[in-house]
């Protein structure tokens, strides 16, 4: 796929413009998001998504138009496993709620930014060494395993080495003053809560990002392709966040389906890679049969998800991202990310060193 540097400038310029509009439109008026809101929103980006995969087709053909949707819906599913950590992070931190969108927005830059970097490695060592697909299916059956095994361990957001950072070399006030992201106190400039979190939802979702962009190469090896379909993933899933957050403890089986999806695309990886390495005869599943795979094991993770909520309520509180989940993950990360916003800080005469 040839994408000329014109064609490039446009997408960023234009999904800098979204973004911008985005920011106008809604946080022009902090206000706590509602569900009718977040649902319109998350129907427009959906649309936009749909319409870009429209313009793929018509510009360069069907197969990169079917890699670009298959790609979307993979890193936007994956993405939805971020939100318990986004709900984590918001709780731990106590961002009212009509701060929480503007939030989200900033956080998912930094993330969009970040991914842009490993898209960029991933696609040079591809091009570099075709090997490289062995590391990446090693890398998503590995994923896959460990999110089969842990899918009832609830995260922990403390572990941010952004935070670590943040809790050694700045100081910080415990008290929000607004939207803005630092202050004055007693003649001198601290760091309020709300950087801080921006950073740790930008940087915690780039973590989560080490298997969801080897998972994209697995369904197209065109840049273009994977760092559209993770701008409308990125995009698309802080208005998905208002949409769901109360829904998110009903999908017990996410994690499954998520396992199944990752490890689905790694076998995809080896088999490319033994394809492209040996002269050995191995299938090879064309992007219809990925898109479809992908789909199909959404929807019976979701409907599976729903049902046996609804014959078996308890399974709301034992598995998943439920309201005991989360009281659980805050114990745990909820001591060390306040010790970034400790009073105490203010008190000495010298920064921390």
């Amino acid at each position: 796929m040839d994408v000329p540097a014109w064609a490039w400038m446009v997408t960023v310029v234009g999904l800098l413009a979204i973004i911008t509009a985005d920011l106008l439109l809604v946080d022009s008026r902090p206000h706590t998001f509602g569900v009718k809101e977040a649902t319109r929103w998350v129907i427009f980006y959906v649309a936009l998504a749909v319409a870009f995969g429209l313009g793929i087709w018509w510009w360069a053909g069907s197969t990169y138009a079917g890699e670009f949707f298959a790609g979307w819906i993979t890193e936007y599913s994956l993405s939805v496993d971020n939100l318990f950590v986004f709900i984590v992070l918001m709780s731990a931190f106590a961002v009212p709620a009509a701060y929480q969108h503007r939030v989200l927005l900033v956080g998912v830059v930094i993330a969009l930014a970040l991914r842009a970097v490993l898209i960029v490695i991933g696609a040079a060592a591809i091009q570099r060494f075709e090997a490289t697909f062995y590391l990446f299916g090693a890398l998503l059956l590995l994923t896959a395993v460990q999110l089969l095994r842990n899918r009832d361990e609830t995260p922990e957001p403390g572990n941010n080495p952004i935070l670590r950072l943040a809790e050694r070399f700045l100081p910080t006030t415990q008290e929000y003053h607004g939207s803005a992201l630092t202050t004055v106190i007693d003649g001198r400039r601290v760091v309020t809560p709300m950087l801080l979190v921006m950073l740790a939802i930008g940087t915690t979702d780039v973590l989560f990002a080490l298997d969801s962009i080897p998972a994209i190469f697995g369904l197209t090896q065109e840049p273009y392709l994977v760092f559209t379909a993770n701008a409308f993933a990125l995009m698309g899933l802080r208005q998905l966040f208002f949409l769901v957050r109360g829904l998110l403890d009903r999908l017990v089986y996410l994690s499954i389906g998520l396992a199944v999806i990752l490890a689905f695309i790694g076998v995809k990886l080896i088999l490319q890679a033994i394809h492209a390495t040996t002269d050995l005869p191995v299938p090879l599943a064309p992007i219809s049969v990925s898109l479809a795979v992908i789909v199909t094991i959404l929807v019976i993770t979701t409907v599976t998800s729903l049902v046996a909520v609804r014959r078996n309520p308890e399974l709301v509180s034992t598995v998943g991202v439920g309201a005991d989940a989360e009281r659980e993950a805050l114990e745990h990360a909820g001591e060390e990310l306040r010790r970034l916003q400790t009073p105490e800080r203010l008190d000495g005469d010298d920064p921390p060193r």
